[in-house]
């Protein structure tokens, strides 16, 4: 028997509709179980107008204004893929109409009132929204921290090190496109060879990045802060915590940009409360919602980024029990920066909230 509301399916809006972010939505939206109601598309007036396909209906996209959101209230939800000052702006004119905010920029995650929720570790977050708004983590705390959280749950965390290795598409198509013409550049060449001849051959225009990401790493990602810290680092310190409600857990984290069009990975020093033996850890991230264990070096098995690219699941291998302290796990994990870091993230906060007023 097919079950009946006791009111009418929750309307939901997507910001941002036609960025990165927000075609992976698009997607995620048309291969989910549908919860929505009315789903209306919205992003800047230069892009209003376009047709997109989202639940096999074509949608004409409606520029961002008070217009917008007419009709929305209690229960729908408003999805914002866009800027942290756009979400800044727009969010605080959607719940003043009773809706529910979801943000996936920068702006809330720092305010004590806004929660930052990834479901699969803290999802019952999602209820205590005291402005209407709830936050997603940035792509690279979303994919290790079910993993993270997984883990803490068994054996609790206690100290957490981290390097990421991060795609170029986190930067958004600006990002890919200037990765894609680098790689044009210095295709066919022995560039890489010399000092300076990749820079020379890029010349001036890295795109997003701070230096050449053709044939190179980057140890940078965001703006420096004090203590030459930079803002991407402090941020993944500070909503780890948050997620975890570990306030004071010590993190040391270290960005790098990759040449690698989508999937973030990173590799994880992380120590608990008590011994840890690696067998009964794989066993914890085996079961762990959200996570997938590939891990068999010995086959040749273990998770890369171009195998996690276009999937769902946080991919974890590589899982072994520190050699100098056996309250310590090391492992590997990557996932779809833009799928699993974001998108995916944003549309199972939303659907938590749509759950309430089913």
């Amino acid at each position: 028997m097919t079950g009946t509301r006791s009111a009418p399916a929750p309307a939901l809006a997507v910001v941002g509709a036609t960025g990165a972010v927000g075609s992976v939505v698009l997607r995620i939206l048309s291969q989910r179980a549908d919860v929505w109601g009315d789903i209306r598309l919205i992003a800047s007036p230069r892009s209003a107008g376009r047709v997109l396909a989202v639940r096999g209906r074509e949608t004409e996209v409606l520029a961002l204004n008070e217009d917008a959101f007419d009709g929305l209230g209690t229960g729908d939800v408003v999805l914002f893929l866009t800027p942290a000052g756009v979400s800044a702006q727009w969010a605080p004119a959607v719940t003043a109409r009773g809706a529910v905010a979801v943000d996936q920029s920068a702006a809330f995650r720092d305010d004590p009132d806004v929660p930052v929720v990834v479901p699969e570790v803290n999802g019952h977050a999602v209820r205590v929204r005291p402005r209407g708004i709830v936050a997603g983590p940035d792509c690279v705390t979303a994919t290790m921290i079910a993993a993270v959280g997984a883990l803490h749950a068994d054996y609790g965390l206690v100290d957490l090190a981290v390097s990421s290795y991060q795609a170029a598409s986190a930067a958004g198509r600006a990002g890919t496109e200037a990765l894609r013409r680098q790689l044009s550049l210095v295709a066919g060449t022995s560039l890489g060879e010399q000092p300076g001849d990749v820079r020379r051959v890029v010349g001036d225009d890295t795109g997003p990045f701070a230096a050449p990401l053709a044939l190179n790493v980057v140890p940078w990602s965001g703006e420096l802060r004090e203590g030459g810290w930079s803002s991407h680092e402090l941020a993944v310190r500070s909503q780890t915590r948050r997620i975890l409600d570990l306030p004071e857990l010590p993190i040391a984290v270290t960005c790098v940009q990759v040449p690698v069009l989508e999937g973030h990975s990173l590799t994880v020093r992380a120590r608990f409360e008590r011994e840890v033996d690696a067998g009964q850890a794989r066993k914890t991230l085996e079961t762990a919602p959200g996570v997938v264990l590939v891990d068999d070096p010995a086959a040749g098995e273990f998770p890369t980024p171009v195998d996690a690219a276009g999937t769902d699941p946080a991919w974890v291998g590589r899982v072994r029990a520190s050699l100098d302290d056996n309250r310590s796990l090391e492992f590997f994990v990557c996932a779809d920066n833009l799928r699993k870091g974001a998108a995916l993230n944003a549309t199972q906060i939303s659907e938590l909230i749509a759950g309430e007023f089913a």
